[in-house]
């Protein structure tokens, strides 16, 4: 009963469109008060703000934040989008696939899908539009190449997956950087099938010119540089995550100095973001782990694995179920509140079942990428939309067959869990 208690109040908040971290507080609150009295509540309360505040890998989520504002308030979007146009311009679709490559190239430095699709919005549209791009495919490119950020290093997502699940961050960082470069690939390999199948939706290529090609690389060779010391520092365990996260920072606001590419007000704009998103993330963490622990002491999440051992499903029946259960989820519901509402009562029943928890946290993070472009929640779409002004019903249309690339990879990850692990096995 108490259980029941507490899970629909937390659905009443949520339909009363509470925001999710109150909402996890306010009914784990209730249910902890119900369980153990008021002094239980105390101590679980100032438990869960120790924990989170005082915690030293937390401190990887403003580093990255950090580092993405600095990169995203210089402008870099633009460059890297120019220099892989000029490298990939003598193909069908090349500036199609240079913003992919760009948005690829971002999400090694953002970490953040939303602020990469923004910024992809912003800087490729224009361009796609005035090269003769069908505004249906290149407003579908956009939105699905922002999705890249949230599994190519250093994703904010895995972060918190591995805050949630006490699993190591830098393995996880590291071990989706193969699923994401395989997810880019995938897009680029699509975009190259439509453009033959459907010339018009495209312009004709170019001539590749090797002066510019060369000149093209000037600008951005600082981020190139930003980005192999973060994945070569996780890779190699010369830093933690932490620490790789704050030399991140401190070298993107050097070469920002350096470009002269940031003023006061742009830097006062980056601190400021990155204060709001960090508070954000902390209190929706917070009141994950509350809820967590009301979770824990009703026992719900042990009555779920000794119910589905009950059921006689198999490990893979039952994984199978939670990925479709994620895919509909992903449909209707934030990816935020899908993760920390979800992953603390799963990963304990995938743990118990003898699977990986790396390898999950990077199916989940898949599932968590499909649902920014599916309708009717699908986020990039929205903020690509809103860009834009192209109408959302097209924006759809333009991501589906991206889409269906997604299920095609998420399938793979799940077949062969080695795509995931490789790296990870290798780390030092």
């Amino acid at each position: 009963m108490i259980i029941l208690i507490g899970v629909g109040l937390l659905v009443v908040l949520l339909l009363m469109e509470m925001p999710i971290a109150f909402a996890m507080m306010v009914a784990a609150t209730v249910g902890l008060w119900l369980v153990g009295g008021e002094l239980m509540v105390h101590s679980f309360l100032a438990d869960a703000f120790h924990n989170v505040t005082a915690s030293y890998t937390m401190l990887t989520i403003p580093m990255f934040v950090l580092m993405a504002q600095y990169m995203a308030q210089s402008g870099m979007a633009r460059d890297i989008i120019t220099c892989s146009d000029t490298w990939l311009r003598r193909l069908n679709g090349g500036l199609g696939m240079a913003c992919v490559f760009a948005s690829a190239f971002m999400a090694a430095i953002i970490g953040s899908s939303t602020a990469s699709c923004a910024t992809m919005s912003s800087a490729a549209f224009p361009s796609m539009r005035d090269s003769g791009y069908d505004r249906r495919i290149s407003v579908g490119i956009i939105a699905i190449a922002g999705t890249l950020a949230i599994m190519i290093p250093p994703s904010i997502v895995l972060i918190i997956y591995g805050i949630l699940t006490q699993q190591s961050v830098g393995k996880l960082l590291i071990a989706g950087l193969v699923p994401g470069l395989l997810t880019a690939a995938g897009y680029i390999l699509t975009i190259w099938v439509l453009s033959k199948r459907r010339p018009d939706l495209v312009p004709k290529p170019t001539a590749f010119d090797m002066r510019d090609t060369m000149k093209s690389l000037r600008p951005v060779w600082p981020a190139m540089l930003l980005m192999v010391v973060t994945i070569g520092g996780l890779y190699s365990g010369l830093a933690t995550p932490t620490e790789i996260g704050a030399v991140g920072s401190l070298a993107a606001l050097a070469i920002v100095l350096m470009m002269r590419r940031i003023d006061k007000r742009r830097f006062t704009s980056a601190m400021t973001e990155t204060l709001g998103t960090t508070v954000m993330i902390i209190t929706i963490i917070i009141g994950a782990m509350m809820f967590g622990y009301f979770l824990t002491l009703t026992q719900a999440t042990q009555s779920l694995i000794a119910m589905i051992n009950d059921a006689n499903l198999s490990p893979w029946a039952v994984l199978l179920t939670l990925v479709v259960i994620y895919l509909v989820l992903g449909m209707l519901m934030d990816q935020m509140a899908i993760l920390v509402l979800t992953v603390p009562v799963t990963f304990a029943l995938i743990t118990q079942l003898g699977f990986d928890g790396i390898w999950y946290g990077i199916v989940i993070t898949k599932t968590v990428e499909i649902g920014l472009v599916t309708p009717p929640l699908g986020l990039n779409v929205f903020i690509t939309s809103g860009i834009t002004r192209v109408p959302v019903a097209e924006c759809f249309r333009g991501v589906a067959p991206f889409v269906l690339v997604d299920l095609l990879i998420l399938g793979l990850l799940l077949a062969f869990p080695e795509i995931s692990l490789f790296l990870p096995g290798l780390m030092k």
